[in-house]
C-alpha cells in the first residue's frame, strides 16, 4: 500500500460522529441551494408568465416563463468550470460557501423583484439576470457537496454517503412545493398569491442562507483534496487536463444523467404541475400538495438507491431505474387524463421512484471515474453540461409538444428517447466501486472506466481491488 493510502482510509472511516456531521452539513446545504432553485421553477408556470411576460400574451409567455428555467442551464457548465477549478486549487470547501451565498443572494432579491407593470421591459430582464445567477450557483454546488460526501466515506459506504447531499435536492423540491402550496392555499389565496404572496418563499430564502452558511463552515475539508494540498500536487489547469485526456468520461456521463434529468424536469421544472392545472383543470393547492408528495416519495427512493448501489452496484441501480422509466413514460399522462387527482399521485409515485433509481447513485458513480486531481471539474462539469442537454429545455420543450400536437403521446416519446440514451451511456460506462480515490492512485483512476478501453487495463484494475 502506498504512503498516501492509510491516512485518506483512516480520515474517510472517521468516527460516527463525524460521518453524522459530514452527511448533515452536506444534505442541510444543499437543501437550501436546491430550494432556492426550484422556487423559481415552480413559480414559473404559476406566476412569472403573468407578472413578467403577459404582454406576449398566454400561451407565449408560459414557453418564455419556462424558457428562463432553461437558459439558467446554459450558464451552470460556465459555474461548473469556475468552481471545479477553483475546488480543484483551492479546496472543495470553498467553492460549497461561495456557491450558497451566491444562490440565496440571488433568490432573495427575486422576492423584491418589481413587476412588467411597475418598471416594464426591465422587470422580465433583471428576472432572467437573477435566475442566471442561479444557475452559476447550481452549476457549481453540486460537485463540491457530493466530493465532500464521498471523499470523507470508507470505500464499501460510498453509495450510500453520496446519497446524503443528493437528497438535498428531492428536499429542496419538498419545500419549495410546500412553502408555494402554503401559500396558494392558506396564507393568500387568489388574487393575493399574484399580488404578494408568491414573493414569501424567496424571502424566506434570507434565513435559510445563514443557516447553511454556519453549518458549511464548520465541514472539515475532504481528506483528498488535504493529501493534495499538503504535498503541493494540485493541478495548475484542471480543466485542460479533463477535456484533453477524460473528454469521453465527460460525454457518456454527462448523457447518463440526461436519461435522469428530461423525466425530472417533468415535475421539478414545472411542466406536470401546469399540465394538470391548466389542461385537466385541477385545483393548484391541490397540485401543490402532490408535488410535495412526490419529492418524498423521491427522496426515499434516492436514499434506497444509495444502499442498492453499495449492494449490487451502481451501474445496475441505474440499469433498474431506466428500466422503470421506460415503462411508465406513456402511462403516467394516461393516468393523469382519465384519473383526475388520484391518477396524479400514482404518476407521481411512479415518476418518482425511477428517478430516485436514477439518481442515488450518480454521485459514488462520478467520483469514482474521475482522477483526484481533476475530480472537482470533471464532477461539477458532467453534471452541469448532463443539465443542460437533459433539464434545461425539457419542460419548453413539452409544452411546444403538447401546443403542436395536442396530446401527451409525443411528449411521452420525447421523455422514452432521453431515457434509452442514459440507459445506453450507462452501458458503456463500468461500475468502479472500491477503487482508492486518494492522489497515489491517479495512474489507476485514469484506466478501466469505460468498457471500450483494453481488457488489460480493466482486469489490472479488478486485480488492485
Amino acid at each position: 500500500m502506498t504512503l498516501g493510502m492509510p491516512m485518506t482510509t483512516s480520515t474517510a472511516t472517521g468516527t460516527v460522529t463525524s460521518q453524522r456531521r459530514i452527511a448533515f452539513a452536506t444534505i442541510i446545504g444543499t437543501t437550501i441551494e436546491w430550494y432556492d432553485f426550484f422556487i423559481y421553477a415552480t413559480s414559473a408556470g404559476l406566476v412569472f408568465a403573468q407578472l413578467f411576460f403577459q404582454p406576449a400574451g398566454k400561451d407565449i409567455a408560459l414557453l418564455l416563463s419556462f424558457a428562463t428555467v432553461g437558459i439558467s442551464f446554459l450558464f451552470r457548465p460556465l459555474g461548473a468550470f469556475l468552481a471545479g477549478h477553483f475546488g480543484d486549487v483551492i479546496g472543495r470547501r470553498a467553492m460549497l460557501v461561495a456557491t450558497l451565498v451566491l444562490m440565496g443572494t440571488a433568490t432573495t432579491l427575486i422576492g423584491v423583484l418589481p413587476t412588467y407593470a411597475q418598471i416594464g421591459i426591465a422587470a422580465p430582464i433583471l428576472l432572467l439576470l437573477l435566475r442566471i445567477l442561479q444557475g452559476l450557483s447550481a452549476g457549481g454546488e453540486w460537485g463540491g457537496a457530493v466530493l465532500m460526501a464521498v471523499e470523507h466515506a470508507p470505500s464499501d459506504r460510498r453509495g450510500r454517503a453520496g446519497a446524503w447531499p443528493q437528497l438535498g435536492v428531492p428536499l429542496g423540491f419538498l419545500l419549495a412545493s410546500g412553502m408555494t402550496a402554503l401559500m396558494t392555499g392558506v396564507v393568500s389565496p387568489g388574487e393575493a398569491f399574484l399580488q404578494w404572496g408568491w414573493r414569501v418563499p424567496f424571502l424566506v430564502s434570507i434565513v435559510l442562507i445563514v443557516v447553511g452558511f454556519v453549518i458549511r463552515r464548520s465541514v472539515e475539508e475532504s481528506p483528498v483534496f488535504a493529501e493534495i494540498a499538503k504535498r503541493g500536487k494540485q493541478a495548475s489547469l484542471p480543466i485542460v487536463t479533463l477535456f484533453k485526456r477524460h473528454w469521453y468520461l465527460v460525454v457518456l456521463a454527462a448523457l447518463v444523467f440526461v436519461g435522469n434529468g428530461t423525466l425530472g424536469y417533468m415535475t421539478t421544472g414545472g411542466f406536470l404541475n401546469n399540465y394538470a392545472i391548466s389542461v385537466q383543470h385541477l385545483d393548484t393547492t391541490s397540485v401543490l400538495v402532490a408535488a410535495v408528495f412526490a419529492a418524498a416519495v423521491w427522496f426515499f427512493s434516492t436514499l434506497l438507491a444509495g444502499y442498492l448501489a453499495d449492494v449490487v452496484g451502481r451501474r445496475n441501480t441505474f440499469l433498474i431505474g431506466f428500466a422503470l422509466q421506460a415503462v411508465i413514460v406513456f402511462p403516467v399522462f394516461w393516468l393523469v387524463d382519465a384519473g383526475g387527482l388520484p391518477g396524479l399521485y400514482i404518476a407521481l409515485l411512479l415518476i418518482s421512484t425511477g428517478l430516485g433509481l436514477t439518481y442515488g447513485p450518480l454521485a459514488a458513480w462520478y467520483a469514482e471515474i474521475f482522477p483526484a486531481s481533476i475530480r472537482f471539474s470533471g464532477v461539477s462539469i458532467t453534471y452541469a453540461i448532463g443539465a443542460v442537454l437533459g433539464g434545461a429545455f425539457a419542460p419548453m420543450i413539452a409544452q411546444m409538444l403538447l401546443n403542436n400536437t395536442g396530446t401527451t403521446a409525443a411528449v411521452s416519446a420525447y421523455l422514452l428517447l432521453a431515457t434509452l440514451l442514459g440507459a445506453g451511456a450507462t452501458l458503456c460506462l463500468r461500475d468502479r466501486a472500491g477503487i482508492p480515490l486518494g492522489p497515489d492512485n491517479e495512474t489507476e483512476q485514469a484506466t478501466g472506466a469505460t468498457i471500450f478501453e483494453s481488457r488489460e487495463s480493466a482486469d489490472a484494475l479488478a486485480g488492485t481491488r
